[in-house]
């Protein structure tokens, strides 16, 4: 089977990806990503998700590589990444109590030997319930999300913050779609199931 490389040190793309059953290296892109406003969301995180497994062709080379990169779209249409402060987290969360708001995260899975990529992204839906000061202070505190793009961790407490999830793949939330990544491996005569997973 072809060797598989995570373009990401994220440890809950990780853990996504090993729900898969697949052997797979990681390491970190060699693409310094930047959110440009002007750029349609969903192409900018195809853009992003596709050059950060393509930076990564010379090191290995006989690979398929696995990248991906998400933002969230707010109820006022800002593309908006991780918080990376309490502060910045708590903010955030203010301004989408009670709203709905649209993740979407790019995929692409590149051959890094015949220099060939299938790209593309998948959406999901959310929408938080109308959150006190008090609540969004003490969720913060408790799972610090300063590291995950919306200011929540929706496979921890977070979800106690929804009112309404709508997406036809819920790990898209989480940053690795599994359901669009199975395709795109077998694309690549990777199959997950073996006799059983096909088109």
């Amino acid at each position: 089977m072809r060797t598989l490389v995570l373009a990401s040190t994220s440890p809950y793309r990780m853990q996504l990806l090993r729900q898969l059953g697949l052997p797979f290296h990681v390491a970190a892109p060699l693409y310094k990503e930047t959110m440009d406003q002007s750029v349609a969301p969903e192409l900018l995180v195809k853009h992003l998700a596709c050059h950060k497994a393509a930076s990564l062709r010379e090191r290995y080379p006989e690979s398929l590589i696995i990248g991906a990169d998400q933002v969230f779209v707010n109820a006022r249409g800002q593309i908006l990444g991780k918080p990376q402060t309490a502060a910045k987290a708590v903010q955030q969360l203010r301004e989408m109590s009670g709203r709905s708001h649209v993740f979407y995260t790019g995929l692409s899975v590149f051959d890094a030997a015949s220099g060939e990529a299938l790209t593309d992204v998948s959406t999901y839906t959310v929408t938080l319930r109308t959150l006190s000061e008090g609540a969004i202070a003490d969720y913060v505190a408790r799972e610090n999300p300063v590291d995950c793009a919306g200011s929540f961790k929706i496979e921890g407490l977070g979800i106690a913050l929804m009112e309404k999830m709508e997406g036809d793949d819920y790990t898209t939330l989480i940053g690795l779609p599994l359901i669009l990544l199975t395709d795109l491996l077998l694309h690549f005569g990777v199959e997950i199931l073996p006799g059983g997973g096909g088109r």
